[in-house]
């Protein structure tokens, strides 16, 4: 019989194989030479593998059991998303979209010796191929994209393209390689880009759906297809139509708040024009792009002083603060945060996006800090690496509702560990709130119940605290990405739920420290499983 832990790595391998530059990114040696194959026919194997194992998880033996569902529910999730084929019809935003992805990524992992530098050259060889295979499976796709989508894809690259040092070529810059590196981009990567653009636009573009009809559900298959996605991102067996009324429940008592919190900074006022008073108050801008990383700093220095009052267990490492190098700034995100790689060669960054730093709002600057770096991303990723007990896919599963709904969490724990500066920084606290609600209505808008793009930016502009710009953004991510937006409040939800079941049953014999070290300290769970593990917990702990 095959054990847990070697259905585990098993797991690994398909994984890699279906995404080798996440490979990369996580530090697993192995896959730095390549990128996806995007072809139908590598994502009908990857999914049959991936099925297999998760056959054989579920009809194993019980020596791990908690790594058996773990392996039996990524297994489920790499065989949804090859299923899917999303990448038919995904060109331009969220982590579906291939190309925006790839061109973020890349730049941001700086081979360690020469053997890496060499793959990465290989890597970059290996794009004209990609891109021509790419271009074959969106060509040969019954589905239709969103027009406007397509277009902003082929933007992006143009963008990428007018550039006169190519950012791919950076990581190689002070090798010995870089030269053929520039080389090998003028000749055969840049003029494959500038193929795969004019495609977009010569013959994806003008058959690509309106903005009325955005959602799955606009397609042949697409509401069963999202059916199927809901799952594996929440790990909950909530409906759609369950999580589009739980959404709106959220949004009407987070606008109690919004005044009781308000009417201390603003004076009394609508929910709604606290809102309204977040965007348009010119003290919620930053006055520079040091301002703005000082204050993240300070921020993530305030809350690693504090956390041992609240986590048994601490990362050995600090989150380190950056700012995001202006080469990618303008088409990186606001902040992010980077994972330690596993082999210790990079440390787990909080990177802020200090680009039209005077133009960005800072009321949600402790909120995003919290989330992104501690207690947040950093505690949990750096903890469950730290755990080299465990097989490595339970150190790094991506699980989105746990990974998320943990981060989510954390800004409302910071509350609750004194770490908010002030009530504009709490009102920064109930914006995150209000977006990650929001999603619930709007994702499952989107692709159950047949939402315009109009009506989702509509909604967006009403109950959450973003300009137009980011609004129309947000959106689009939804609408290339779905379900996964869904797992930030799920898994907050289910995490505050078994806190407060776990405290009503213990009472005073309940240690907040110790329910986080169980939390985040086995590395990322289903919900079902999570709960499982918290109850075996309270009843080791109990009477």
């Amino acid at each position: 019989m095959t054990t847990a832990r070697e259905l585990s790595d098993e797991l690994l391998t398909v994984a890699f194989d279906a995404d080798p530059v996440e490979a990369t990114l996580r530090g697993v040696p192995g896959w730095d030479d390549r990128l996806p194959d995007p072809s139908a026919e590598a994502a009908a194997d990857i999914a049959r593998r991936a099925e297999d194992i998760a056959r054989r998880a579920r009809s194993g033996g019980d020596d791990d059991p908690v790594t058996r569902a773990v392996v039996a529910q990524q297994a489920d999730a790499v065989a949804g998303r090859a299923r899917a084929g999303l990448v038919e019809h995904t060109h331009a935003e969220g982590l579906n979209a291939p190309i925006p992805l790839l061109l973020t990524a890349l730049p941001l992992v700086r081979p360690v010796d020469a053997q890496a530098a060499r793959h990465y050259l290989t890597r970059l060889a290996a794009f004209p191929a990609y891109l021509d295979a790419l271009a074959r499976r969106q060509r040969d796709s019954p589905k239709r994209p969103v027009a406007h989508l397509v277009e902003a894809a082929a933007a992006r690259l143009d963008r990428h393209l007018a550039d006169p040092v190519d950012p791919l070529a950076d990581p190689l810059r002070a090798t010995d390689l870089y030269d053929e590196c520039a080389a090998l981009l003028t000749a055969e990567v840049r003029p494959a880009f500038e193929r795969y653009r004019d495609f977009l636009r010569a013959e994806i573009a003008p058959r690509g759906r309106s903005e009325d009809e955005p959602g799955l559900c606009a397609l042949e298959g697409g509401a069963e297809i999202y059916a199927q996605l809901v799952p594996l991102y929440t790990t909950t067996a909530h409906t759609p139509e369950e999580l589009h009324r739980i959404g709106l429940d959220l949004i009407k008592a987070l606008d109690r708040e919004y005044e009781e919190i308000g009417a201390r900074v603003f004076g009394p006022l609508p929910a709604r024009e606290v809102r309204a008073r977040l965007l348009a108050d010119p003290a919620m801008r930053w006055t520079s792009a040091e301002e703005m990383t000082a204050l993240a700093k300070a921020t993530i220095e305030r809350a690693e002083r504090v956390a041992p009052d609240w986590f048994g267990t601490v990362p050995a490492d600090g989150c380190e603060v950056r700012a995001v190098p202006e080469a990618d700034a303008p088409n990186a995100p606001l902040a992010f945060y980077m994972d330690p790689a596993l082999d210790g060669s990079r440390p787990g960054v909080y990177y802020v996006n200090t680009f039209q730093a005077t133009e960005r709002d800072r009321f949600s600057a402790e909120s995003t800090a919290f989330h992104e770096g501690v207690p947040g991303h950093h505690f949990q990723i750096s903890l469950a690496q730290g755990r080299t007990d465990l097989p490595t896919l339970r150190r790094f599963a991506s699980i989105e509702a746990y990974l998320e709904g943990w981060a989510l969490y954390a800004e409302r724990l910071a509350d609750e560990m004194g770490l908010y500066s002030d009530d504009v920084a709490r009102l920064g606290m109930l914006a995150g709130d209000s977006l990650r609600a929001a999603r619930l209505v709007v994702d499952t808008g989107l692709h159950a119940l047949g939402w315009t793009r109009q009506r989702a930016v509509d909604f967006l502009r009403d109950n959450a605290v973003m300009p137009d710009v980011d609004i129309h953004s947000e959106v689009d991510r939804y609408i290339e990405n779905p379900a996964q937006a869904l797992s930030y409040m799920v898994g907050r939800l289910e995490i505050q739920r078994l806190r407060g079941d776990a405290e009503r049953r213990l009472g005073d014999r309940f240690d907040i420290r110790a329910f986080h070290d169980l939390v985040i300290g086995g590395g990322p769970l289903p919900m079902a499983v999570l709960a499982d593990v918290v109850d075996r917990w309270v009843d080791h702990v109990g009477p």
